[in-house]
């Protein structure tokens, strides 16, 4: 599993923008170090201090460092001369409180770097969606081709019972429960008009489709344990995530 490194002025920020993350992953959570102020309680960012983040949490499959802006992101770019490890250390532009949750519920999930980054790159994607702003990089769809050309793809209609719908923390939850199946699954909403279907794995693409309560999910699985990813998700979609009906 990849570890998660915190660059910012302040370590109050960081500490509760983790917070918030943290509260997406009920399971196994990435290693995570906060490098957050300077010396004497200043409000900045110290090189020394995320290179000791960096090398703290570093493990073979690689470091994401995300930053919260101006010196932080020069404070990470100095941290990669003075690191012990040799570890890969990706430095990211996600936004770092949509993108923190992302990544870590991405990397939770087992995905790689390259994976994780990429998710937390676009995490403003869906909030951009929800306002009717074009999306520079709109999350990646699945094509019928990707599903149907694999031989036993299973096929259901759930709907959603939960009072606010596939939001923040049952999408979380569904990336979590289906990331121990060997099997793939899409996602689309029957709004009857042929709408996209989106990776199941992807905390961003769910968020984007705006599914809400009393719409029906449209799910496709494929793969050796389909049968039982489509059960898991099935009884997450019938108990409503646990929470309240709408």
């Amino acid at each position: 599993m990849i570890a998660i490194v915190l660059v910012s002025h302040s370590p109050a920020l960081a500490e509760a923008a983790l917070d918030l993350a943290l509260q997406m992953v009920p399971g196994d959570r990435p290693k995570i170090a906060i490098a957050a102020g300077a010396d004497d309680g200043v409000i900045g960012t110290d090189a020394a201090r995320v290179a000791a983040a960096i090398d703290e949490v570093a493990g073979p499959d690689g470091v994401l460092v995300m930053m919260d802006l101006g010196s932080a992101v020069m404070s990470a770019e100095l941290a990669l001369e003075f690191l012990s490890t040799t570890s890969p250390v990706t430095l990211s532009s996600a936004p770092f409180v949509e993108g923190l949750i992302a990544a870590v519920v991405k990397a939770a999930g087992g995905a790689t770097l390259a994976e994780v980054e990429g998710e937390a790159r676009d995490a403003l994607a869906a909030k951009r969606g929800a306002l009717g702003e074009a999306e520079v990089d709109p999350p990646t769809e699945v094509s019928g081709e990707e599903t149907t050309s694999t031989t036993d793809v299973m096929s259901e209609r759930m709907t959603l019972v939960n009072r606010d719908g596939l939001h923040t923390r049952p999408a979380a939850n569904l990336v979590s429960a289906l990331s121990g199946f060997d099997a793939k699954v899409s996602i689309g909403v029957d709004r009857g008009t042929g709408g996209k279907r989106v990776d199941a794995r992807s905390l961003i693409s769910l968020l984007s489709l705006g599914a809400k309560t009393g719409e029906v999910l449209e799910v496709e699985a494929s793969g050796p344990q389909a049968n039982d990813a489509m059960a898991r998700m099935r009884d997450l979609v019938a108990d409503g995530f646990g929470e309240e009906p709408g």
